[in-house]
């Protein structure tokens, strides 16, 4: 598998943000962690979407804002952990949540929105996903392994 490496891509559609989420995930191997990073509208849950799809979730996929995790079987082994932490004070409150053990799941893939409540508490597996709104229907999706 090829490393992944710093890219940007333009997305005029909610179709190709799915997309490019589709094709994040073919590039990551399980274990990985994804830190998306993006003001509310930026289309996280719409990559999140697409991530899942690439993934073989055919599951809906929706803002796990109120639950902080949803949790999605993967066909054959392992999960993805979908994560928004907008209602987690900080990097002691998401310890005591237990988001390390979600991130230390070898067969397994996390999304986390809002990875800023991290505090600089980043793991070692974690590539950022940042989403900017650039037009009214234009968004800017850069990668930083």
């Amino acid at each position: 598998m090829e490393k992944l490496k710093k890219q940007t891509f333009i997305s005029t559609s909610e179709t190709e943000t799915e997309a490019i989420g589709a094709e994040i995930a073919r590039s990551l191997q399980r274990g990985s962690v994804v830190l998306l990073n993006g003001d509310l509208g930026a289309g996280k849950t719409v990559f999140s979407r697409g991530f899942a799809r690439a993934l073989g979730i055919d599951e809906p996929v929706s803002s796990p804002t109120y639950t902080i995790v949803q949790e999605y079987d993967l066909p054959e082994r392992g999960r993805l952990y979908h994560l928004d932490l907008y209602r987690i004070s900080g990097v002691g409150a998401a310890l005591a949540f237990g988001v390390d053990e979600f991130f230390d799941d070898p067969a397994s893939y996390s999304l986390v929105e809002w990875p800023e409540r991290l505090e600089g508490w980043m793991p070692d597996n974690s590539v950022c996903i940042s989403l900017k709104h650039t037009g009214e229907n234009q968004r800017e999706i850069t990668v930083e392994p």
